[in-house]
């Protein structure tokens, strides 16, 4: 029976005094988007199985150990979606949403599935804003997706996050850097953990982002993507860093980045916090020039990230942040008996279909109790009604927190008169 009350493990109820926070943040991402460009997108919080197999990578963690993947009474293997990108790319195919013309800018909103160690900041149910472009080849593109991330952290007044950038290079230049990579490990396959062993031939540059102590001590060292770029992988980053050096947006090498997904190109970044421990990164994405193809479109180039939501808000919550606080309660109205219910709930909706928040009693609570609750809900008027004020057509509006009271007319000019008291 106590299993019933309490939520799974990895996942985490959103209570209204905290949901506040959900609202505002994604509030100010959906308007930074917009300004960017993006219009929003949603999909299923499921797809074909095969999606994900094909899109991530099956060398990746997420494919291997993380997917929640189960047959469903068609005999289909169904996946709950562990990452927006795939989702993305797939509603992009089968929409023909390229028919819009390019380049194709989504973002989104939503809950993804993974079944992995429980993180700070990080659940199994956890929520991610993602921006995806699809058509837009140039370094330029690769700016201003990370500006648009630099935007929104700003915006939100966080503060300590360092920019690291990577080029991680293409298909023409990343045989060359595999060999070499390869080679290197190799040497040192007798520290390498059971996972990287796996990933060895098939995707070596994974071994690099791996979180076995071992394997890092030997990623430490090993041979990095910049230095075998082709010419072409080499001008695209230099001018991904003169174009954030255009904007004033400060950055650092990080030759470590990689990203744990096997359909990344080139560029390469994350958005890492030095305040929330370990697992600092609040957000996360990379140019993939490959996927749409592979997935069955033709050759597209695609660039995008992801942001965290509850790292995000948590770094917001360390940092003290301000949230814009909900809209609280205008009026409470106090019937003293039964007769004034009906001129009650009458004058609540005059004033709720007017943009008003007001509430009254529908406990039959005393007229103590009322006045007990309305402070607790935080009303900023109060007003009672017995059958002197019915009969008089007239009432006494309470100012909370000055303790004014003010005589307010229970006819068609109330609505008028309250707009004027309440500014």
């Amino acid at each position: 029976m106590a299993e019933l009350i309490k939520a799974p493990k990895g996942t985490k109820d959103i209570v209204p005094s905290e949901v506040y926070k959900w609202h505002y943040v994604e509030g100010v991402l959906r308007t930074i988007a917009m300004e960017y460009g993006f219009e929003e997108i949603r999909f299923p919080n499921f797809e074909h199985t095969e999606l994900f197999n094909r899109g991530i990578g099956d060398t990746t963690d997420v494919v291997q150990k993380e997917m929640y993947t189960f047959t469903d009474k068609g005999g289909r293997s169904v996946t709950l979606r562990p990452e927006g990108t795939a989702s993305t790319v797939r509603a992009y195919l089968e929409n023909s949403l390229y028919a819009k013309g390019l380049p194709f800018k989504a973002y989104y909103i939503v809950p993804n599935y993974r079944y992995e160690n429980v993180q700070k900041g990080r659940l199994r149910e956890h929520h991610q804003f993602g921006v995806e472009c699809f058509g837009a080849p140039t370094p330029a593109t690769d700016a201003e997706i990370i500006s648009l991330a630099d935007t929104a952290l700003k915006r939100l007044g966080i503060t300590e996050v360092k920019v690291h950038i990577n080029s991680i290079g293409c298909p023409n230049c990343r045989p060359k850097y595999y060999d070499m990579l390869k080679g290197y490990l190799n040497q040192h396959k007798d520290c390498l953990c059971e996972d990287c062993l796996n990933r060895l031939d098939r995707n070596p540059m994974r071994i690099l982002d791996c979180k076995q102590e071992s394997c890092k001590k030997v990623a430490a060292d090993a041979p990095i993507a910049l230095d075998y770029l082709c010419d072409d992988c080499r001008e695209h980053f230099e001018k991904v860093k003169t174009y954030l050096d255009d904007m004033g947006i400060a950055y650092e090498i990080d030759t470590n980045i990689v990203r744990g997904l096997d359909y990344y190109t080139k560029t390469v970044f994350e958005f890492v916090s030095t305040n929330i421990g370990a697992q600092g990164t609040i957000c996360g994405g990379g140019r993939y020039d490959g996927l749409i193809e592979q997935m069955g479109g033709k050759p597209t180039p695609a660039m995008g990230f992801a942001m965290g939501l509850e790292r995000l808000i948590m770094t917001m919550e360390q940092q003290g942040c301000a949230f814009e606080e909900p809209k609280g309660c205008d009026l409470y109205i106090a019937p003293m008996d039964e007769s004034a219910v009906p001129t009650t709930m009458q004058l609540g909706q005059q004033l709720r279909v007017s943009g008003y928040q007001v509430e009254y009693d529908v406990m039959q609570r005393g007229l103590k109790a009322q006045m007990k609750y309305a402070n607790k809900i935080g009303a900023a008027f109060v007003m009672v009604l017995g059958e002197n004020e019915l009969q008089d057509k007239k009432a006494k509006l309470k100012n909370m927190e000055t303790g004014e009271q003010i005589e307010i007319a229970l006819d068609e000019t109330f609505e008028d008169k309250f707009d004027d008291i309440a500014v």
